[in-house]
């Protein structure tokens, strides 16, 4: 199972191409336009599954299926926490919950970006358990903008999901410490001097043990298509 997030910086439509070359499973997208947007040539492979979240029909949320995974909204999914969407997802043998993360949400005055994913932690409390759970997507996050007065920081959320068995597979593949990361995942304004990491995907220990490979794509690679590139988690089946 090959689960990769990318935010494609909008225009999905003329990007797809690019990385369904690297054949995802599950593909969440920020910043990609609605569905009735989505005209790709013809020779572009086709999505199995779509949801898509947003108020801004250019810009939002999309989840894909490249596979036979099928997608259902969890019934406890707060609107507020508007672009943080909980997901059944399931391919008749493999079944498990998925949280789809932007954090993004500029309408929310305690804060739009971490402290959306800590919000959600505690609202999908229940959800999240040493096995069976995935959190992937633009956190808009890292340890180094911690604000130690805020209790919804990068580390807190961190440390909220190691108490559920549940971590970061790049950190935990790679052996590296939150907030020193080697591979970035934005570089701010496609400067390559503003390098960041602070796309994720987070895994419960039975996916944990099962991760093959971490990768992250290179500056040269992607910078004429976004100013994120793509983190791409392969599990043994």
């Amino acid at each position: 199972m090959k689960i990769i997030t990318w935010n494609c910086n909008m225009a999905f439509r003329k990007k797809a191409d690019y990385i369904l070359t690297y054949k995802p499973d599950i593909l969440i997208v920020p910043e990609c336009e609605h569905p009735n947007k989505l005209l790709f040539p013809i020779d572009t492979p086709k999505p199995i599954d779509i949801l898509w979240f947003g108020k801004n029909q250019s810009k939002g949320l999309a989840i894909f299926s490249y596979s036979n995974f099928r997608f259902k909204v969890l019934d406890n999914y707060n609107e507020n926490l508007q672009m943080i969407i909980p997901i059944a997802v399931t391919n008749g043998q493999v079944e498990f919950n998925m949280i789809a993360i932007w954090a993004n949400n500029p309408t929310d005055r305690d804060g739009q970006y971490i402290e959306q994913v800590w919000k959600a932690v505690h609202h999908y409390n229940n959800l999240l358990t040493d096995t069976k759970t995935i959190l992937v997507g633009d956190f808009n996050s890292n340890k180094i903008w911690d604000r130690k007065h805020r209790q919804g920081n990068h580390s807190n959320v961190v440390k909220f999901l190691e108490d559920k068995g549940i971590f970061s597979t790049y950190h935990f593949h790679h052996k590296q410490a939150q907030g020193t990361e080697d591979n970035p995942t934005l570089y701010m304004y496609r400067h390559k001097d503003k390098p960041y990491h602070i796309d994720y995907c987070f895994a419960s220990k039975d996916f944990l043990n099962k991760v093959i490979s971490v990768e992250i794509g290179n500056f040269d690679d992607w910078i004429m298509y976004s100013d994120h590139v793509p983190v791409i988690v392969t599990f043994d089946n």
